[in-house]
């Protein structure tokens, strides 16, 4: 065993992932399809320690608070599982995506420690099977260990990973409206739009004929039609959200606000599609050559970042801390 430090990126669905088939494995209703972007990443060092009777975490520098430190622990265990060890781990990670304001920070987190861990505790898994591990943790983990565009396969836990396919050149601009984290967690709002919301059904059904359709809009390289299919599945996601009891509202009056930005850009002839993921922040899809217009153009409503296509997950040489 030794030190080990990954980093990965969060990634954006195009086609969400919004309710589980088998909570305890982390196994979707639907598969879905995301962009890994190449900003906001995350840098996880795992260092197992013999002399520590328990796990060690740090988020940006400080002790992380009591649940972030559980899903850490419980996630090392099922390495050590693997790994044949009882051994506890230093984790120290850093954090440059807000955390939980529903831009992906779960997913470059635990993909990074899916990655780090594994190498840690000297398993030895392809990109598929660390994509599994991931999922494990956080189930949009599983795309981050992809470069670019990643389709995540629903089924069973073997069948259930992401991998790459192709897609039309794409740019994403962020745009932040609100960096805290949001009131209720995804997977809160996750199981209670399963258990409640009257439109959680047709959301999945509608959600799969949505990723059939991306699939076919990246094989015809048409971004436009791809961008049409990730702003209807947005919203749509949006409303079984908000139809739960007691309701979630992620989307603030600022958030509705880029989405009719983004409608008026369209019909000044840009190329623009809003997505947003369960929180407040909004995400436009456009052309690369069309991004700094975009951005220009959402620079009132908060802060703006352009983003593009990202590597997936992988071992870096520096430790963090």
């Amino acid at each position: 065993m030794r030190a080990a430090t990954a980093r990965a990126y969060p990634n954006i669905a195009l086609v969400k992932y919004w309710g589980k088939r088998d909570a305890a494995w982390n196994l979707p209703a639907t598969g879905s399809l995301s962009l890994t972007l190449d900003v906001f990443p995350t840098t996880t060092t795992v260092e197992p320690d013999p002399t520590l009777t328990a796990d060690v975490f740090t988020l940006d520098g400080v002790a992380a608070p009591a649940p972030a430190l559980e899903r850490v622990r419980r996630f090392l265990d099922l390495v050590r599982e693997r790994a044949g060890t009882d051994t506890a781990a230093r984790v120290r990670s850093v954090n440059t995506v807000p955390t939980g304001a529903g831009l992906a920070s779960s997913a470059s987190g635990f993909a990074a420690l899916a990655v780090a861990a594994s190498a840690a505790y000297d398993l030895d898994l392809e990109r598929p099977g660390l994509s599994r591990l991931a999922r494990r943790g956080s189930g949009s983990a599983a795309r981050s260990l992809v470069d670019g565009m990643a389709l995540w396969h629903a089924g069973t836990d073997e069948e259930s990973f992401a991998e790459p396919v192709a897609s039309p050149e794409v740019a994403m601009v962020v745009t932040v409206l609100e960096a805290g984290p949001k009131p209720v967690s995804s997977r809160e709002a996750m199981t209670r739009t399963a258990l409640t919301s009257p439109y959680y059904r047709a959301w999945v059904e509608s959600a799969s004929q949505s990723l059939q359709a991306a699939l076919s809009a990246c094989r015809d390289g048409d971004l436009d039609r791809l961008g049409r299919i990730a702003e209807s599945n947005a919203l749509r996601m949006h409303a079984a959200i908000e139809a739960s009891d007691p309701p979630v509202r992620y989307l603030r009056p600022g958030s509705i606000a880029v989405f009719d930005r983004v409608e008026q850009l369209r019909e000044e002839g840009l190329c623009a599609y809003a997505t947003a993921d369960a929180g407040p922040n909004v995400v436009v899809i456009c052309p690369p050559s069309e991004a700094e217009a975009v951005r220009t153009a959402l620079a009132p409503f908060g802060t703006t970042v352009t983003a593009g296509p990202g590597p997936g997950a992988a071992l870096i040489a520096e430790p963090v801390g």
